[in-house]
């Protein structure tokens, strides 16, 4: 008997609703902080790892890169687990693996055990955002979903500016190995919460009362019977123009983001020659203004999508205002001989690279509908492979070029994402032929 078919005296419609996918959200947004606390360690420990084993910026930029490429090669894989087995176990099972070979970079003892342990983190967390995303598609309403994106990112930003205050001190008392099994045992603890709590489907969750079920089955349709078989329908879904215009953009953002995430910290201590509690401190301040841009952007969207019903506008808008904000202000910041203005300004760019974050998962949603975790891991492999390059070629450029034009190519990149925003359209599904009611010999 399914909890809509339960005892209850009270008509379905009159009684008030639960909200246990609010509650499904926010140990969603735990995830992605825990995403970016496990990737965001090693950038801060960086200088200290560099110190003791006397790397290079080459040789970091490769150890940085090596998470991205194997992040990137692994998006589809994953997200294919989450649509054939499920998320809540899909996501168990990565979040142990990649927070195991979090612990297991603390104990890596050259160049070489490094780029192979990081490499094997990445491959575990790749199937982090895809199949996240797949977990809300069964829960989350239409009008719900801008928000829903941009809280999750944000709960990523924030994790990435709490870590490095975190991170700093951790370090000053048990040196750069220690964080890294305290943010392990911080994942395991998740897995363990995600796999008691969460159920793919809301008619299997003892919490879900029917006016909420009725709620979520009104607007998404019916839930479709389990399948042995899962066929996502590639061919149509990579045959349509949006989704590389789509994964273009996002190759755009995840670059310039990617330097935040990774180099940031090194850019502070060697520009602006911060000491290492300082550095902690100034890293941290424009991922939490990226926080800021997370919710925004999301809520925006939706609220204009709301208001206007013009779903393709209210998601462009709002994205390419926050490109092209950051194509204004990366210069500035660069530019800025005062470290506090120019990380003032470094902030602004990153509330206006995270106003398009929400809006860009959501369009996935939009356009992927039952396959959106397929379609965001293609979305999240061009945008990694864009981290990747940015890890790399910014040891590179910094090394023969100087930090400055590491900087504007943010810059550039930026300004060619907003201009590709503009042939994405949010109110056309990739897949057209896609039924109301999914075709259970198609979809798990």
């Amino acid at each position: 008997m399914t909890i809509a078919q339960a005892n209850d005296n009270q008509p379905v419609r009159a009684q008030r609703p639960t909200r246990v996918r609010h509650a499904v959200l926010w140990l969603t947004v735990a995830a992605y902080m825990i995403t970016y606390m496990d990737r965001v360690v090693i950038s801060t420990a960086a200088p200290s790892i560099q110190k003791e084993f006397a790397f290079s910026a080459i040789t970091m930029g490769w150890i940085f890169s090596t998470f991205q490429i194997t992040y990137a090669l692994f998006q589809i894989p994953g997200g294919w687990l989450g649509d054939r087995f499920g998320p809540r176990r899909a996501l168990t099972w990565i979040v142990i693996w990649w927070s195991s070979f979090t612990a297991l970079t603390a104990l890596t003892w050259s160049a070489g055990s490094m780029l192979v342990c990081r490499a094997l983190f990445g491959a575990g967390e790749a199937g982090a955002f895809p199949i996240a995303t797949r977990s809300l598609s069964r829960w989350m309403l239409p009008q719900e979903r801008g928000f829903a994106q941009g809280i999750t990112h944000a709960g990523a930003r924030l994790g990435g500016a709490v870590t490095p205050v975190f991170v700093v001190l951790l370090i000053v008392d048990f040196g750069w190995r220690a964080p890294f099994f305290v943010f392990a045992v911080v994942g395991l603890l998740w897995a363990a919460l995600w796999f008691f709590f969460y159920r793919d489907q809301p008619g299997e969750h003892a919490s879900v009362n029917p006016a909420e079920l009725a709620l979520i089955t009104d607007a998404l349709g019916a839930a479709p019977p389990p399948s042995k078989t899962a066929r996502i329908p590639w061919k149509h879904l990579l045959g349509n123009s949006q989704i590389w215009t789509l994964s273009a953009m996002y190759f755009c953002y995840a670059y310039s983001i990617g330097i935040f995430l990774t180099w940031f910290p090194t850019y502070l201590k060697d520009v602006h020659e911060f000491n290492l509690t300082k550095m902690g401190l100034y890293a941290s301040l424009p991922l939490m203004a990226g926080v800021a841009g997370d919710v925004a952007g999301g809520w925006i969207s939706d609220r204009l999508a709301h208001g206007s019903g013009n779903l393709k506008m209210s998601r462009r808008i709002v994205a390419m205002a926050g490109f092209l904000l950051a194509a204004v202000t990366i210069p500035l910041a660069v530019l800025s001989a005062d470290p506090t203005t120019s990380v003032a300004w470094f902030c602004l760019a990153v509330f206006g690279l995270e106003l398009t974050v929400g809006v860009s998962w959501a369009v996935t949603l939009d356009i992927g509908g039952n396959y959106a975790g397929s379609v965001s891991a293609v979305m999240n492999t061009c945008g990694n492979i864009g981290g990747a390059i940015a890890s790399f070629a910014t040891g590179y450029i910094i090394t023969y070029l100087g930090w400055s034009p590491a900087f504007f190519v943010l810059a550039v990149l930026s300004l060619a994402a907003a201009l590709l925003f503009l042939r994405i359209d949010a109110s056309k599904p990739l897949y057209q032929g896609e039924p109301a009611a999914p075709d259970p010999n198609i979809f798990v």
